[in-house]
This record gives structure tokens, C-alpha cells and sequence, in this order.
């Protein structure tokens, strides 16, 4: 079976329709045929989505209102909640079927739509088949494998869908374990955010909330496709244009979401015969990388109209009051901005002079303005670099700690930035470690832990033995997919606790578990009490997640009470936590939350209810900064230069961008089509800008090779993509995550953050043999 494709006559065609709409209806409506969901099972389930009663959404981590509308969730919300109560079962009768071997051969949609996991198994080599193992077994045997092993050679991995509860306890039981080896999800996404901000602002997260999207009368995007990775903020979007606020939006590609958007919530939209709102007042196709030189051109012509300004006695366009009162370090970037010069702003960024300066015209005239970005600025070698500049931008005019106005990264899973905030992070300075070991008498490992990227260089110089996984994908998240895969294999242990079959479970070491666990829609009974969740969302507001739906299978347990068994079956007797207590009573790890983090956490039991959520005690929100020098720090970037490591002038190397279709949430892939963009059937296209076909000698539908561009002596290369035509700057050209994981080198990454460069990865197309 092709690895990405699932018709034999994939089609592209323009798509003109705005985002939403009637073709969101259309794709729920199909999803759900194709799961075999009754549509009385999808309604009842759909109407507890993001309410205060009800789930809080396992796809993204966009908030939640205090007041939502009957149909809170988004296409692909949608679909991720029709993923997980899928009728479909993957049981012990379908590991009895298949051997791993043959599974290999799958591709991720077809492991993921076998269904819900529903029985503990063990990989048996001599049969290259999984077989089932009871719960008191697994957990006995993957202790006594975890004994074996220096904890410094063990990865405890958690993805973004887990509870903050479970998280909590997860980072807990690898302390004590004696390992501080935490990768998560934003080392892949939004690490870059994780250093910048808090060198910049001092905090690690954003400032603003839905209160302040209900009063800003400007927004900025860099680098988010909204329409597919964040939908639900369209709304607030379209709400903002209709009062008249401008939306600049800069990327390298032409994304429907920040283009047309019709509201599924609106009915007289629905009907009206008009292509919806538009969305961008101005939107910008900078060129893969050019952020920093855009934002310097607009700091720059702000400057000038500061200057006239002053010249005329009119009203200042810099804050000054807020940058002398609140800043540090204006003076260097003033003097950086100033010596640039127009004519390298231009050519690196691919805007023209006279339409940064437009924009700086539209912010000048601005009184609150919030600045939205996604992986698109985070996911560079100077991915800090380029968040630290938006910062910048903003806090040139005051737009931040004041209402409607601030920072807004928007970040992927669901629960991605609340799980930091409870402990999950290789970084000892951002945990409370002398609470840890007074509370529970143990003593956390004083050196820090590996990250993502350093996690897999372990993996391949043999120093990793084990890889303990509270869900997700971790295999195809990460860069250099072939040579991780082979380096995998490698280690003592594997165990993963997934709801669904992937690609990780396929990568089986000398002992390989699959623990099949509860999703958070289902019912968690301990000791006959229904138990309650909480999740934070990107707006750092902490909600309550009440889980109603029959669970897929008797068999499966909890996350929380998976990782308490581990504990007891691996670390008993070496510290005072009370797992079983905590189990029997969720209430409890929260209070334990609450101790550890008593400011963010103040009163969670009673407040986690809340309508809305309750916000976590941001300092920057009040310009309180909670940096070195006390203050909000202008800090100016190096150069224009986002790859600064590698040769891009040769005139056949090209800037890949991977992105996400309309039809995957982050490594889960629901379908093979990609409405927003007219793709149909295929994952194997790459987008290319007309010019750099025709030099290369290429036309539509070609089929093509694509090797990574890099003097380190690896080949890494993909086979077989078709070409096709898309608006995109010359230079650059785009493809699909993860397939395309395969061509970023591990070591092509954020410099301090490790971030992978998918934004900006060097590739040369070659164009394969006719027949």
C-alpha cells in the first residue's frame, strides 16, 4: 500500500470556499459515516464539547468561553472527539491477526482507524506478534526492566493530551525513579516560546486572554495556519474584523482560515449566498524565514513616524513612557533598527519598503493590539530570535500588560502548556525542587534531563535504553525519521500508553508493552467516585474536564492510574507519595498541585469549576517582569539571517516548509484530503512556486524525489511526491508532516531551544524518470 496515499487518481484543485462553512458540515457528516458513529452518538457527545459541565477538546489548546455558543468545537476538534469514540476495536483478536512485520507496511491513518487499543499487551519476538499480558504482569515486569537500567539512560516522554493530574504524578515517579529525562511536546513546538518569553517578558507563556480578543482593535499573525491548527479563533477573529479592527497577517503561504471564514455557528451566515468575512485587511507572503527582516522594517518605519512626530509636535507613536518606566535595553535596539537598511530588509524578507511601511502606518494608529504567532516563527534556527523581535514590536508602543493588547502564542495540544506548569521539563530551574523532596522524601537528580533532541542523539549513540511514552507519536514528531526508527530498535525497553495503535508500538526493543488507556471523554471510576480532569489551555486559564462516555473497553485504566502502578512496581518504598490515596481521589493531586505551585494553583479544587477557567498568575499581564533586570527587555536579534549554519544560494536548493493539512491533528491523520488547500486522496504532493519549476525544469503533476541539502555524509531523501503549482515566494516549497520529517537533520534546530527547523529545511527536487 502506498505510505500516503489511498486512490489511485489523487486529485488538486483550487479551492475558493471560505473556511467553515458548509463544507466543515459536509466533512463532520462524512468523518462520522466513516467511523461507523450513529449521529444521536456524535450530537449528544458533541454537545458536552468545550462546556464548563462537559470535555474540554483533545485536539487543540485554544480557550474555552465562559459563556459558549450551543456548538463550541471546530471541524477538527470535531473530528479528534469522533476519533476517540470510535465504535472500532483494536483488540487481542486483531494482534492475533497481524504480525508486526506486516504492520510496518501501514500507514498511520490505517494503524490509527483500527480502533481504541483495549487489552495490555507484550511484543513476543519469536512469534513477531503482540500478545496479551494482564495488568499486575506488565507492571511488575516493566519495574523489574526499569531496575535493571540506569535511570539516566531511561526517556519518560508525555504528550500533550495528558491531564495535568497525570502529568503531575508522571514527572513525580520519574524523579524518584531517578531520572530527569521529561521531553514533551513543546520541545517540538514551542520551546522557543519557552526560553524567549521569559528572557523578554518573564514569563514562559502568553498574556493575554478572550477578554482581551473582545477589546482589541488590531491584530498581527506570523507564521499560524489558523484555519486547520486553531479554527476555534476564528471566531474571535471575525468578531474583531466586523467591529473594524485590521488583521496584518504574514506568511509563506496563502492560508484559507486568514483569508474567508463562514461561522457554522451563525445560521443567517450559513445561508447568505456572500463567500464569508474576510479576514486579513493585509496579508503578506514573506519569504520562509524573512520574519525578523519584516518586523525590522516595520520597527524601522515606526521609528520614522515617531520622528515626524516629534518634528510636527504631534502625538508620539513610541510609548515613551511605558519603554523608560518598564524597559530595558531600548537604546541597542533602537540603534539596531536604525542602521538597517531598507534595501536588505526587502530583499530578506520579500516585502516591499512602501508595504512595511503601510503596515506600520495601520499598527501606529493602533491603541490595542495583540500579537498572535505559531510554529511558523518558533520552528527556526533563530526560532527565539524571531519571538523575542514580535515582543519587541509590541513593546515599542506599550501594547503589552494593558487590556486587549499582548503576546499570544498559539500553542498545538490540548494540554501542552499546562503540563510545564506542573513539572514536566528536563530544566531543574523550573521546578520546585527542594518542595519536591521535603514533601516526599526523596532526592531529585541534580543534574537536567534530556530534551527531545537530546533524547534521540541518545538514541543513536546507544546511551538511551528505555522509553517509557504517556501517549502520543514520538517516532514521527521527530526529525531524521529513518535514522531514528533504525536507532530505536536498538534500546532494552519500550512501553507505551496510547489509546490508539501507532507507529511507536511497531518499534519494538528486547521488551515492548502496549498499555492501553482511558480517553479523556470516558468515564474514570475510582473506588465507585467518578473522577475529574483539568487541563490548561493557551490563554493559561485551568479548566475542569468531566469524562461521561462508556469507556471502549473493561480493561483499560487510567493515565493517572497506569502511572501510579508503575511507581508502586517500580519505585516502592522511595518516597512518601501516597499513590493509591491519590488514585481513589483526583482531589488530592490537586492539592498537591496547589502546594507545590500555591500562586498558580490557589484554591483549584474549588476554583477548577469555574466557567471559563480560572488564569494562572501571569506577571507581565500587570507589567509585573519577572526577568534579571526587572524589567521588559528589548532584545535585538544578530542578523536577518534564520539559517545561519547552512548554504542556501545554490541556485537548485530550496526552503521546505512542512505544514498540516485540514485533515490531521499534529501525527494523526484522519483522511487523505486537504479541503483548504484542493487536495484530494494524497499526501505525497509537494507545493511549488511556478518559477522554481519551470528553472528546474518541472511541470504540474511531475513526479519528483526530494533530498535533504546537507554536507554531514547522511542521505536523506523521500520518493515519489508529486509536483504541483502553488503561490508560494520563489526559493521556497512545502510538503506534509510528518512524512517529510524525514529530511530534517537532527541537528538542524533552534540553536538554545532545540526546536527542529521544519520551517526552513534545505532540499533539492529531482525529478524521477519517466515510467
Amino acid at each position: 500500500m502506498d505510505r500516503s496515499e489511498n486512490t489511485d487518481k489523487p486529485t488538486i484543485e483550487p479551492y475558493d470556499e471560505p473556511t467553515g462553512g458548509w463544507g466543515s458540515v459536509k466533512s463532520l457528516v462524512e468523518k462520522s459515516s466513516q467511523e461507523g458513529l450513529l449521529a444521536s452518538t456524535v450530537w449528544a457527545t458533541m454537545q458536552r464539547q468545550n462546556k464548563p459541565d462537559g470535555y474540554q477538546c483533545v485536539s487543540c489548546s485554544w480557550a474555552k468561553p465562559a459563556d459558549p455558543k450551543p456548538f463550541e468545537y471546530c471541524e477538527n476538534g470535531a473530528k479528534a472527539t469522533m476519533w476517540e469514540i470510535t465504535p472500532k476495536r483494536c483488540d487481542r483478536d486483531f494482534f492475533a491477526r497481524h504480525r508486526v512485520s506486516e504492520l510496518l507496511e501501514w500507514t498511520d491513518h490505517d494503524l490509527e482507524k483500527q480502533g481504541r487499543l483495549t487489552t495490555p499487551m507484550k511484543y513476543e519476538r519469536s512469534l513477531d506478534q503482540y500478545v496479551p499480558i494482564k495488568w499486575e504482569d506488565a507492571f511488575r515486569e516493566i519495574g523489574e526492566e526499569l531496575n535493571q537500567l540506569d535511570p539516566a539512560s531511561v526517556v519518560f516522554y508525555v504528550s500533550g493530551r495528558a491531564s495535568l493530574e497525570a502529568s503531575h504524578m508522571w514527572q513525580l515517579f520519574a524523579r524518584i525513579y531517578g531520572s530527569n529525562n521529561l521531553p514533551d511536546s513543546s520541545n517540538m513546538c514551542h520551546e522557543s516560546t519557552s526560553v524567549g518569553l521569559p528572557e523578554s517578558i518573564g514569563s514562559p507563556v502568553g498574556t493575554v486572554t478572550l477578554e482581551d480578543f473582545d477589546a482589541c482593535d488590531m491584530m498581527f499573525f506570523f507564521g499560524h495556519n489558523t484555519g486547520t491548527n486553531a479554527p476555534r479563533l476564528l471566531h474571535w477573529v471575525q468578531k474583531a474584523r466586523k467591529r473594524g479592527a485590521p488583521v496584518i497577517t504574514f506568511n509563506p503561504l496563502h492560508e484559507r482560515g486568514l483569508m474567508r471564514f463562514k461561522s457554522p455557528q451563525n445560521p443567517l451566515e450559513m445561508i447568505s449566498p456572500d463567500a464569508g468575512t474576510k479576514m486579513s485587511s493585509d496579508y503578506y507572503q514573506l519569504k520562509v524565514g524573512g520574519d525578523v527582516a519584516a518586523m525590522t522594517g516595520i520597527a524601522k518605519a515606526i521609528f520614522a513616524l515617531d520622528d515626524a512626530a516629534k518634528e510636527s509636535g504631534g502625538k508620539r507613536v513610541l510609548d515613551t513612557r511605558f519603554i523608560e518606566e518598564h524597559c530595558h535595553g531600548f537604546d541597542e535596539f533602537e540603534a539596531f533598527v536604525r542602521a538597517a537598511d531598507w534595501e536588505q530588509i526587502a530583499r530578506c524578507s520579500g516585502v516591499p519598503r512602501d508595504e512595511l511601511e503601510h503596515v506600520a502606518r495601520t499598527y501606529s494608529k493602533a491603541e490595542r493590539v495583540i500579537a498572535n504567532y505559531g510554529m511558523g516563527l518558533t520552528q527556526h534556527r533563530h526560532g527565539i530570535e524571531n519571538v523575542q523581535m514580535l515582543v519587541n514590536l509590541l513593546l515599542m508602543r506599550g501594547m503589552m500588560g494593558k487590556e486587549g493588547a499582548g503576546i499570544s502564542p498559539i500553542r498545538g495540544h490540548s494540554n501542552v502548556q499546562g503540563q510545564r506548569t506542573v513539572g514536566i521539563t528536563e530544566k531543574l530551574k523550573l521546578i520546585p525542587v527542594d518542595k519536591f523532596e521535603e514533601f516526599y522524601g526523596f532526592t531529585v537528580p541534580k543534574e537536567d534531563g534530556l530534551d527531545t533532541v537530546k533524547a534521540c542523539e541518545g538514541m543513536l549513540d546507544g546511551s538511551v535504553k528505555g522509553f517509557v511514552c504517556l501517549g502520543g507519536n514520538f517516532a514521527r514528531a521527530i526529525p531524521d525519521t529513518g535514522r531514528m526508527e533504525e536507532a530505536w530498535r536498538k534500546m532494552r525497553l519500550n512501553v507505551q500508553i496510547s489509546t490508539k495503535l501507532n507507529r511507536n508500538h511497531l518499534l519494538t526493543c528486547e521488551k515492548t508493552y502496549i498499555l492501553p488507556c482511558l480517553g479523556r471523554l470516558e468515564r474514570d471510576t475510582q473506588n465507585g467516585v467518578d473522577q475529574v480532569v483539568s487541563v490548561e489551555d493557551s490563554t493559561a486559564c485551568i479548566h475542569a474536564s468531566y469524562g461521561k462516555s462508556e469507556p471502549a473497553s473493561r480493561e483499560l485504566l487510567s493515565e493517572p492510574k497506569i502511572v501510579a502502578e508503575l511507581a508502586k512496581a517500580t519505585v516502592p518504598g522511595r518516597s512518601t507519595v501516597p499513590w493509591d490515596e491519590w488514585i481513589a481521589d483526583y482531589g488530592l493531586v490537586r492539592d498537591a498541585i496547589e502546594r507545590a505551585y500555591p500562586v498558580d494553583f490557589c484554591d483549584f479544587n474549588q476554583r477548577m469549576g469555574t466557567p471559563g477557567g480560572f488564569h494562572r498568575d501571569i506577571g507581565a499581564c500587570r507589567r509585573e517582569w519577572r526577568t534579571e533586570t526587572k524589567k521588559a527587555n528589548f532584545l535585538t536579534p544578530e542578523s536577518f539571517d534564520v539559517d545561519p549554519d547552512i548554504d542556501t544560494t545554490s541556485q537548485d536548493v530550496l526552503k521546505l516548509i512542512t505544514v498540516r493539512s485540514n485533515d490531521q491533528f499534529n501525527t494523526t491523520v484522519y483522511g487523505y484530503d486537504d479541503r483548504l488547500r484542493g487536495v484530494k486522496g494524497t499526501r505525497m504532493v509537494i507545493l511549488m512556486n511556478v518559477e522554481d519549476m519551470r528553472r528546474l525544469g518541472l511541470t504540474d503533476q511531475d513526479r519528483v524525489d526530494i533530498e535533504t541539502y546537507a554536507d554531514d555524509g547522511v542521505t536523506r531523501r523521500v520518493e515519489d511526491y508529486r509536483v504541483h503549482e502553488w503561490q508560494l515566494p520563489k526559493g521556497n516549497c512545502a510538503g506534509y508532516y510528518p512524512e517529510l520529517n524525514a529530511l530534517i537533520p537532527l541537528w538542524h534546530h533552534s540553536r538554545r531551544a532545540h526546536v527542529p527547523a521544519a520551517k526552513s529545511v534545505p532540499v533539492r527536487i529531482i525529478k524521477r524518470a519517466a515510467g
